[in-house]
């Protein structure tokens, strides 16, 4: 990878000579660190092989570079995070990275559940200790912002009234609404994805839907991992949402994907597909019957409040995650070295 190799202490640069001086990493294997704490290039390399494991992590392309670039501040925002829930007492509990962990591996036998580990080269310590970052940065997410979100029943009725007439409330036949993460085995498409990610082969398209599935059981954001990663490029830009689906457009589709739809219940998420396209997940987020749609179902109710909750979280999410990094410490070794070599040529 390049900017491990020579000299990372370089001459500091521009205005960074005034403001902080030249950072020396602790150890050459140290990327980047947040308030002292390290992350290596091997913690950036197994985060690579799990969220985009058709890279080459050899690569010293430009696409390479930015990818490594995008997933440690990713790393280092998780961290700013983790040591923020670690100051305010919000650690997950053994117990519940246990639960967790065994969540995710259920669906798995034991030698599957080691060949995706492998394919991310993660170990089971390494898998828990992400589990409990998760949990961890999570609870401070719902101390910090959700907790201070209300929805009030006046919130919901004027978005009800503001959107009663549209096909979200009313319905011409009974539908689902569906969201899916999409992975293509077909080389040379355009991907559409946040991340620009595309399995070129069938091998790469299981081993990629295999470690999607995995994080989405984990926890992570449905929405968030179809759009960074889903091969659809119809529905990633949305979060992988399909919108409501007629049940007669599912007597077009693959017989066992039929199958499995209808025979889910709201919220839940469906096992990896194999389809004509390639490999599915779907989530299931309703069922609707033909009809106009009332405020008097709880439904109803709950869908618009979780929607607005929703929106009114994310932009105080963006805000939250702002001021922390600016109280943060950060010294981010890789990118110096990106500029060192840019200026070597």
């Amino acid at each position: 990878m390049s900017g491990r190799k020579g000299s990372l202490g370089f001459a500091c640069l521009g205005l960074s000579v005034l403001l902080s001086g030249c950072h020396q990493p602790v150890s050459r294997d140290v990327a980047a660190t947040v308030n002292g704490r390290p992350i290596t290039y091997a913690q950036l390399d197994r985060t690579l092989a799990a969220q985009l494991p058709n890279l080459d992590s050899k690569s010293n392309s430009d696409q390479a570079i930015q990818a490594r670039l995008e997933t440690l501040r990713v790393l280092i925002d998780g961290e700013i995070l983790f040591q923020r829930a670690e100051k305010e007492g919000l650690l997950a509990s053994d117990a519940d990275v246990d639960a967790k962990f065994n969540e995710v591996k259920a669906p798995y036998t034991q030698e599957q559940f080691k060949k995706v580990l492998d394919a991310q080269k993660m170990t089971i310590p390494d898998l828990k200790g992400q589990i409990r970052r998760e949990l961890s940065v999570q609870k401070l997410v719902n101390k910090e912002i959700g907790s201070h979100i209300s929805i009030s029943d006046a919130d919901v009725s004027a978005f009800y009234e503001a959107n009663k007439s549209g096909p979200a409330f009313n319905l011409a036949e009974n539908k689902v609404h569906l969201a899916q993460i999409l992975v293509t085995p077909t080389a040379g498409n355009t991907p559409g994805n946040l991340k620009n990610d595309k399995a070129q082969n069938d091998t790469q398209a299981r081993n990629k839907i295999e470690g999607l599935a995995m994080r989405v059981r984990q926890g992570e954001d449905f929405g968030g991992i179809a759009q960074a990663y889903s091969e659809d490029p119809n529905s990633a830009p949305n979060g992988g949402d399909l919108g409501f689906v007629p049940e007669s457009a599912l007597n077009q589709a693959n017989p066992e994907l039929r199958k499995v739809i209808l025979g889910m219940t709201p919220g839940q998420v469906s096992p990896v597909l194999h389809t004509t396209e390639g490999y599915r997940i779907i989530k299931l987020i309703s069922k609707e019957p033909a009809g106009q749609r009332l405020l008097s179902d709880p439904r109803v109710q709950e869908e618009i409040r979780q929607g607005l909750f929703q929106g009114k979280e994310q932009v105080l999410r963006s805000a939250f995650y702002e001021v922390a990094r600016s109280e943060a410490k950060v010294v981010n070794y890789y990118a110096q070295s990106v500029l060192q070599s840019r200026d070597k040529h």
